[in-house]
């Protein structure tokens, strides 16, 4: 939003905070964000899918372009709601799907009690992941929303390198001035989920998605960054350092 409004071009947040009010699982607040609304950015909250409906209400508001928020490890995790929401964008006349990979930002969201506990666990082994910072992915989201090239793409966006979760978590730490201990085993992160009261089901599900990306092996940097934005993509060092 902050990017689009720089390059001085309207754009409408909807979310359950702004006005007007929209939210996923209330139908009636649709229609009051989607008016006059030719081009929509969809990020979907965590484990949620697209809603019945909400894709023909797209439509009906005279939506052509839509940008899609997916996720790199979409087809290796197996995870259904973005898969089928990437089969449903396609039916649009224009659409972009932007597959981001894990965020530098997930470090103070996800694993922030982690960070300040000093140890992180998430079972991926040592495989190195394409660790991307925020304002690249919006860089993307917005030249897709704005160009014309990025029309019909599926964008797998990464940073500039490929790091384990052990090295980040050491770059993290080195920059905050703290000793951070990562633990990439299944047992570990088992004990800290259920130790947070997540059913052993749950648990299982989460751990069998790491795993296949575990098993995917190491990633590449895409470059699709430096060549949608014309500039070096952020590094994780830079993300610490500057926050």
């Amino acid at each position: 939003v902050r990017q689009l409004r720089e390059q001085g071009v309207p754009v409408r947040p909807a979310s359950r905070h702004t006005d007007p009010r929209f939210d996923y699982d209330d139908p009636g607040t649709w229609d009051a964000v989607l008016d006059g609304v030719r081009r929509a950015y969809l990020l979907l909250p965590d484990d949620v899918g697209l809603p019945a409906g909400f894709v023909e209400r797209l439509a009906a508001a005279g939506v052509e372009r839509v940008v899609l928020h997916s996720d790199r490890g979409v087809e290796v995790m197996g995870v259904t709601r973005l898969q089928e929401a990437e089969a449903a964008v396609r039916r649009f006349p224009e659409w972009t799907i932007v597959r981001a990979d894990w965020f530098d930002q997930n470090f103070e969201t996800f694993f922030r009690d982690a960070i300040i506990e000093g140890r992180l666990r998430v079972p991926v082994g040592e495989a190195r992941q394409g660790f991307v910072d925020a304002e690249d992915i919006a860089g993307v989201g917005v030249r897709a929303l704005l160009g014309d090239d990025l029309v019909g793409r599926v964008l797998e966006v990464t940073g500039p390198e490929a790091l384990s979760f052990r090295e980040a978590t050491s770059i993290i730490g080195e920059v905050l001035g703290r000793e951070i201990e990562f633990d990439g085993t299944a047992a570990a992160y088992r004990e800290q989920m259920t130790g947070l009261g997540l059913p052993d089901e749950v648990v299982d599900g989460l751990i069998a998605g790491f795993a296949a990306l575990e098993a995917r092996g190491d990633t590449g940097p895409t470059g699709v960054v430096e060549t949608v934005l014309g500039r070096p993509a952020r590094t994780l060092r830079s993300y610490p350092e500057q926050a």
